[in-house]
């Protein structure tokens, strides 16, 4: 009776618990608002017609996404860890054929930008070195008002309609229980989510790819993700999709590299690119574009307003417009890069929106997270996001307001202020939207023609290297291993199959799996409760296309041979040949390149002339992974090196890491897992060997193997 009664009191005192902490259990329960209706369909966003733009009636998208952009203070919820700097940007020719936006017209003219670059899930104290979508956004201050091109580094997104974004976030973001992991998606919640949401794939083979871990901000491409329109003076309309393609190159750093950078130094891409600035080696960019005539919009086997699907550039060609380049850093860190507020719908006449149900829900979004994030509808008179166009209107007041206004009026139509300020015509450089036809009922749905899930993330993968499918092998061997749910694997192998079959069998096979003979079809996606659920099976598609040189970054025509901005570790110690270091100093200066010398102390050592050489950085303190190269000088340093752990573990590291390695003499690697090849003019490699004293032609073999980046040739296979 005691035992009986005790369990009695404790189930009543959890349930007074409950009460008092108002706890929630939604199991067996169905959804609803926070009013309490019950939910039909939380996959859609209320649209006129299947294809057409979302409505603002939409309450429950409202509802979600307003929740969702105040669920944190004062830190974004989203892309919370950002790096930034000024600039400018500049047309090469007029655009005037296809826009009328004031900025693309004169390539005189310099028009200033803020850039921003950010990762998505982790929070402002993350590491820069995450495996996750990095944000790439420019904002345009233009004579016509500001403009925000609010983009990533990868060319599409994980879900095709904005009133999901709250749930692939919160999947993605530490698991509510115990927050944790921080700045990781290797976890149950997020590869649940994705495993129930085929549209996810395309952009599941971006993330797993090295696209995602970018050896620095400034070699990365940019896009502005959605499709947009370009308006003319005529009136006249091309979708357009934009393009940030780095002068530098495109390259990342290996997954293993990116875990031990996370350790070293969690600031590496936020130094990289201040460092850069402040020694005068300016990053930049060329904005590229692939215009699309309106009357070719259904002519592709995709949709042109899904947001997971991207345009081959064998079929429409990017055109490379003007360039940005950033050669100055904030002055303070959180009045610029914290403050600054980017908006999808700050635009300028010349450039409209598209019907994409991802683009309509960020217009609505991004207003309402500033509002909670900086605490004020004044946001735009922070000096880092004021326009440099005059700015009248009849907003008044408001927490923080700066700008006094003089007069009696603040209303419109008015006569006592003389009907000022006046609405301009569109002549006058006044904005009207496109006059687009839309003949539709309203509904919650999603249109057909968005449901092939699978036929670009094929593509995405049959165009990488075999190096490049290995690493996205092992990048979901990694991700996927680290589930505790066994279903949650087998799903995900499932939708796998449907990409690739041997990227399915050797996921499975590092995960000790099979997979699944029939993939498991998902539950409710795309789709409400009473929808035609066979109408939203994920269709495969056959892709006719050939594999893309421009989605593979060893293929891609921007992979640039220029070492400029590398920096290379020279390691030394006492009698060190002083001549050998001038020599490749003098070299890579020439080539914009950098060294550090990196020594058993720091302080100086005394080279073979009897000179003292400054060390900048000990054992202690360095690493090969923050290094693009390693050089090995001779003197009499080389016998003590080569004995030392610390260099036999900073070369192998190298070594594994398929970078660069050159050195005087080969006994150096005595001691190493280096494989020295006999012929030392074979740089196949990436093991240069000075032949002799008077070798002259040792240091511009170093230098053109740098620019390789790396030689994967020494990655064994899977």
């Amino acid at each position: 009776m005691k035992n009986e009664k005790k369990k009695f009191d404790d189930s009543e005192n959890q349930k007074q618990q409950d009460l008092k902490f108002n706890k929630s259990d939604a199991t067996n329960q169905f959804m609803t608002t926070d009013q309490g209706l019950k939910i039909n369909d939380d996959n859609n966003s209320l649209k006129v017609g299947e294809r057409g733009p979302s409505l603002l009636e939409d309450f429950i998208l409202r509802e979600k996404i307003t929740h969702f952009d105040h669920e944190r203070i004062p830190e974004r919820i989203v892309h919370a860890r950002g790096s930034a700097a000024h600039g400018y940007f500049q047309v090469y020719e007029s655009m005037e054929k296809y826009t009328k936006a004031g900025f693309l017209q004169d390539p005189s003219i310099k028009t200033p930008v803020f850039t921003r670059f950010s990762t998505v899930a982790g929070f402002r104290g993350s590491t820069d070195l995450a495996r996750d979508i990095r944000g790439f956004s420019v904002k345009f201050y233009t004579e016509q008002g500001n403009y925000d091109l609010v983009g990533n580094n990868v060319p599409v997104f994980f879900i095709q309609d904005a009133i999901k974004f709250p749930d692939l976030i919160h999947a993605v973001k530490p698991e509510p229980n115990n927050e944790m992991p921080q700045a990781a998606s290797a976890h149950d919640t997020f590869w649940d989510f994705i495993s129930l949401m085929p549209e996810t794939m395309h952009t599941i083979m971006w993330v797993m790819s090295d696209r995602a871990i970018p050896r620095s901000l400034r070699m990365m491409e940019g896009f502005g993700v959605h499709t947009f329109r370009f308006i003319n003076k005529k009136n006249e309309s091309h979708f357009v999709k934009f393009h940030w393609k780095p002068k530098l190159g495109t390259h990342a750093v290996l997954w293993d590299e990116a875990q031990k950078i996370s350790g070293k130094n969690s600031d590496f891409h936020r130094q990289d690119l201040w460092e850069s600035i402040e020694n005068g080696h300016f990053p930049e960019w060329e904005l590229g574009v692939q215009i699309i005539p309106d009357a070719d919009e259904h002519k592709f086997d995709f949709d042109l307003l899904d947001p997971t699907k991207l345009v081959p550039e064998e079929l429409v060609p990017v055109t490379l417009i003007g360039k940005m380049v950033l050669n100055r850093n904030p002055d303070n860190f959180f009045a610029e890069t914290e403050q600054v507020a980017f908006h999808p719908g700050h635009i300028v006449p010349g450039i409209d929106f598209t019907n994409d149900p991802l683009l309509q829900g960020r217009l609505f979004s991004y207003t309402d997270t500033q509002l909670s994030r900086l605490g004020s509808p004044n946001f735009h008179e922070i000096p880092i996001n004021k326009t440099i166009a005059p700015m009248h209107n009849n907003q008044r007041d408001g927490h923080m307001r700066q700008e006094i206004n003089v007069g009696r009026v603040s209303y419109h139509p008015n006569s006592l202020g003389g009907g000022c300020p006046f609405q301009a015509k569109i002549e006058e450089g006044g904005f009207s939207s496109f006059n687009e036809r839309i003949d539709a009922q309203k509904v919650r749905d999603r249109s057909e023609s968005f449901s092939d899930h699978f036929s670009q993330a094929t593509l995405f993968f049959k165009s990488q290297t075999q190096t490049e499918k290995n690493h996205i092998i092992n990048a979901l061997r990694f991700e996927l291993g680290k589930l505790e749910t066994l279903a949650i694997q087998n799903r995900m192998l499932g939708l796998l199959s449907q990409i690739d079959a041997d990227l399915a069998n050797k996921v499975a096979e590092g995960l000790g799996l099979k997979v699944p003979k029939s993939p498991e079809k998902p539950m409710n996606h795309g789709i409400g409760a009473n929808a035609d659920k066979q109408k939203y099976e994920p269709k495969k598609v056959t892709n006719h296309m050939k594999p893309s040189d421009a989605l593979s970054m060893l293929k891609n025509k921007t992979l640039s041979k220029t070492i400029a901005t590398r920096q290379v570790a020279v390691i030394c110690s006492e009698g060190v040949d002083r001549a050998a270091i001038n020599a490749m100093k003098a070299a890579l200066d020439k080539e914009g390149a950098s060294m550090k010398i990196v020594a058993p102390h720091l302080g100086t050592i005394k080279a073979n002339d009897g000179s003292e050489i400054k060390v900048d950085q000990s054992f202690l303190i360095a690493a090969s992974v923050l290094f693009d190269a390693v050089y090995i000088p001779g003197g009499k340093n080389i016998g003590f090196l080569s004995s030392k752990p610390e260099v036999i573990e900073f070369i192998n590291e190298a070594y594994k890491h398929c970078k660069v390695i050159g050195a005087d003499a080969s006994e150096i690697f005595s001691e190493t897992n280096v494989k020295v090849q006999f012929d030392i003019k074979d740089v196949t490699d990436g093991i240069v060997l000075k032949a002799n004293e008077a070798d002259k032609a040792f240091v511009k073999s170093f230098i053109e193997a740098m620019g390789q980046h790396r030689f994967w040739n020494r990655e064994k296979a899977l």
